[in-house]
């Protein structure tokens, strides 16, 4: 009788633990990061309001911007101005379709002529940034014009021009096959490419060194995007520069990776990357 009892008061002790345990999960549990499909709506809820400081920097800004609707519809100067070609349309505040950018992808790219540009990022007295996202396969660019006014970013215009018309327009074309082309990737490489990828020995450092373009299946990076990507201009005067370094960063994930082309001989050919 006293075993009957003691199974009894286990039992009961057990289903309670089991559950508190359970409440305890679900209360606590870790909030979608960005990419997720339900991340947009969540912080499109939370974000009301632009956080102090989020205006020194783009980069805090838009992170901001990007995934509130409310923000948007704050810091967007309407009717917006949109051009296409040679005609301009004006958006009014209904019109407008919350854009979330990068977001939803979990990275940005960026495309910079030398190293000196990259600095741009951090630079607090840029008030003039343009966000283009170029369709790749429609050869189309479509460009978000922000600008600091009175302390605040606002976005004030957006472009839509045909890709021959962009600045990197030789780069782009040309990136848009090394991307897609596994082939055309290893035909244009270097004779020798410089790279930097991590030491499969020691996860705390990484490994040097250099690759000929037979080898470059066994050590490209894992992303290279396709499709469309995203650039980021804070300054960049893109002349007619023989280099270009493409940037990509991951959101929230510590991921980073460079590519960086030269012409040679009238080609872009990959010299260097890190992955």
């Amino acid at each position: 009788m006293k075993k009957c009892v003691f199974f009894v008061v286990f039992v009961c002790v057990l289903t309670v633990l089991v559950t508190a345990c359970t409440d305890r999960k679900s209360a606590g549990s870790v909030p979608p990061v960005a990419g997720d499909s339900a991340t947009a709506d969540t912080l499109e809820q939370d974000i009301v309001e632009m956080p102090r400081g989020a205006d020194e920097l783009f980069d805090d800004f838009i992170f901001n911007f990007a995934v509130s609707r409310k923000l948007q519809q704050e810091r967007i100067s309407f009717p917006l101005t949109v051009k296409k070609g040679e005609k301009v349309e004006h958006l009014q505040k209904k019109q407008w379709k919350t854009e979330h950018f990068f977001m939803d992808q979990d990275y940005y790219t960026m495309i910079f002529d030398n190293r000196e540009e990259m600095e741009l990022t951090k630079d607090t007295a840029v008030s003039h940034v343009v966000i283009e996202k170029i369709y790749l396969d429609k050869e189309t660019v479509k460009q978000y014009v922000f600008n600091r006014v009175n302390g605040k970013w606002m976005m004030q215009e957006m472009h839509v021009d045909a890709m021959y018309q962009n600045n990197n327009a030789s780069f782009l074309q040309f990136y848009h096959r090394f991307a897609s082309d596994p082939e055309f990737q290893i035909q244009s490489m270097n004779t020798t490419v410089e790279f930097t990828s991590p030491n499969p020995d020691d996860d705390f450092s990484n490994q040097t060194g250099e690759i000929v373009p037979e080898q470059w299946p066994s050590f490209k990076p894992s992303l290279i995007p396709v499709g469309f990507i995203y650039n980021i201009i804070y300054g960049q005067q893109y002349k007619d520069s023989d280099q270009k370094i493409f940037v990509i960063h991951g959101i929230a994930n510590g991921f980073a990776s460079e590519m960086t082309f030269r012409k040679i001989r009238g080609s872009w050919k990959l010299v260097k990357f890190t992955s």
